[in-house]
């Protein structure tokens, strides 16, 4: 689908697409929040650990497939395709954006 991004979710999307956490900086504040499998992880380090794991975890690629913007609060439905039970789901990420970065992801 052809969508346009708040810069932030492009970034985080880009980063989606290779096993190197690095360009995680880019997009997720320094103490952002991630929600995601009944876990709570804070802080751009863990983050990048959580991401990192995932990634070993279920090769798993992202589908954009609808978004919506109320202000600061981005909702984007998503594909995941990879090699967990299940797959392909379908799950929304609630991320809310501050300062040009991801302050806080819920996926669900």
């Amino acid at each position: 689908m052809n969508m346009t991004l708040p810069p932030p979710l492009d970034a985080y999307l880009n980063a989606e697409t290779t096993s190197d956490t690095a360009p995680l900086a880019n997009c997720f504040a320094a103490d952002a929040v991630v929600r995601d499998e009944g876990r709570t992880i804070e802080g751009l380090e863990a983050i990048q650990a959580w991401k990192k794991d995932a990634k070993a975890r279920y090769q798993y690629n992202v589908e954009p497939l609808d978004l919506s913007q109320d202000g600061a609060a981005v909702t984007m439905r998503a594909r995941l395709t990879g090699t967990f039970p299940g797959s392909p789901v379908e799950l929304t990420y609630t991320f809310v954006l501050a300062g040009g970065k991801i302050a806080s992801l819920e996926i669900h």
